[in-house]
């Protein structure tokens, strides 16, 4: 069976090098961006199975980069990455095609569950 494969979008390298050393641990294959514009870019030739994004981001934000990714990339899964529930931002990323959010600090099982149930496999 192939590795789930993951795009990490997140501008806080202190948060997303180590989280992506840990899902790399549990058996996907990782890719790590830091902005909305490099997950742009990274999906153009990369495929992926699931999209952790960041809400709050300098430059284009998580709200904007979800937008532009459902719009090229309707079927791909985007989980939500948030620092602080804003219910606002959570309604919005959910309208505009997110299937979930999780909050940080990551709880890494937690976040594993949510990626497979994104995508379908319980394993």
């Amino acid at each position: 069976m192939k590795p789930i494969t993951v795009l990490l979008v997140d501008d806080e390298i202190d948060f997303s090098t180590p989280l992506g050393k840990r899902l790399s641990r549990r058996g996907m294959d990782i890719h790590t961006v830091d902005s909305g514009h490099g997950a742009l870019t990274k999906l153009e030739d990369t495929p992926v199975d699931v999209i952790l994004l960041d809400i709050k981001m300098a430059g284009m934000d998580g709200l904007r980069t979800l937008s532009e990714i459902k719009r090229n990339h309707p079927k791909v899964a985007v989980i939500m990455l948030t620092a602080h529930i804003d219910t606002e931002m959570v309604l919005a990323s959910m309208g505009l095609g997110a299937c979930g959010y999780i909050m940080k600090p990551v709880e890494i099982d937690e976040l594993v569950n949510k990626i497979r149930e994104a995508i379908g496999n319980d394993m």
